[in-house]
């Protein structure tokens, strides 16, 4: 008999336990994430838009799933797991981080893998780099949660020369978005170009800073996510991560929190 602390799904033929109120309920939009097809952020669009089922009846936002319980996505039973998948890829300029097939430059399409895959994060339409892809919804929040840490690189040109002020600015932390940056490491190039890494990942967040300190950036390259380089992949190409680098985000993903706790400051978040 299975244990009420956990909601089990079919993974290759056997049982993985999930942890789960003690109800033995699991919310809906982790159950479909769970399943390797999508993020939790597209699952709740998905039932947003009446996809989802359970027992043969509408689901709304916020709906639990309970052992037993039959999900359908598009009246179609959800199926087992595909294996778990992770891509690291050289997005290009112009290529938008969407998995809206109606997006004529959507990066699903660039992809062209033969699962279902979406992107960890976003890299901007201007922008071009390192961006990850998977179809295991469990890691997104813990790669993408400020508060766990996790750095990302870039190389930055903009269209005017670098001062010791903009650098100093840059570092220490810049009012955008309602709230400060958090400090970062920046280091001058050149005249016109720096190197940043950020451990935060706000809309549009360098091109931010640099406005406010009245620079324009011209060219952005992302270069690194934790410990994951560009290196070696061409624009508009991928490849999977290796064992190695597998073993060290398993690692740094071990202790990395998922909830929106992680993603604030300690004090911001104590005020709510």
């Amino acid at each position: 008999m299975l244990s009420n602390s956990y909601f089990y799904i079919l993974f290759y033929k056997k049982l993985i336990p999930l942890e789960t109120n003690n109800d033995g309920s699991i919310s809906l939009n982790k159950f479909i994430s769970s399943t390797g097809i999508c993020s939790r952020r597209e699952a709740d669009t998905w039932i947003s838009a009446g996809r989802v089922t359970i027992n043969n009846l509408p689901t709304q936002l916020g709906n639990r799933v309970f052992p037993g319980d039959l999900v359908h996505i598009d009246g179609k039973p959800i199926k087992e797991n595909p294996p778990l998948l992770y891509i690291a890829y050289h997005k290009p300029v112009g290529i938008v981080c969407t998995t809206d097939l109606k997006e004529p430059k959507n990066i699903i399409s660039q992809i062209k893998h033969n699962q279902r895959l979406f992107p960890i994060g976003r890299l901007d339409k201007a922008s071009h780099g390192l961006i990850f892809l998977t179809n295991d919804g469990d890691i997104v929040n813990k790669v993408l949660r400020a508060g766990n840490n996790h750095e990302k690189e870039y190389i930055v040109s903009v269209n005017k020369p670098i001062t010791a002020i903009f650098l100093q600015k840059m570092r220490t932390g810049i009012p955008i978005l309602g709230t400060v940056t958090k400090p970062c490491e920046v280091v001058q190039i050149d005249t016109f170009s720096f190197k940043i890494i950020l451990t935060q990942g706000l809309n549009r967040q360098i091109r931010r800073m640099c406005a406010f300190l009245d620079y324009e950036v011209y060219s952005l390259k992302r270069i690194r996510i934790m410990d994951i380089t560009i290196d070696g992949i061409k624009s508009n190409t991928w490849r999977y991560f290796t064992p190695a680098e597998m073993t060290k985000l398993e690692d740094k993903l071990k202790f990395s929190s998922k909830t929106a706790e992680a993603s604030l400051p300690k004090k911001e978040f104590n005020k709510d």
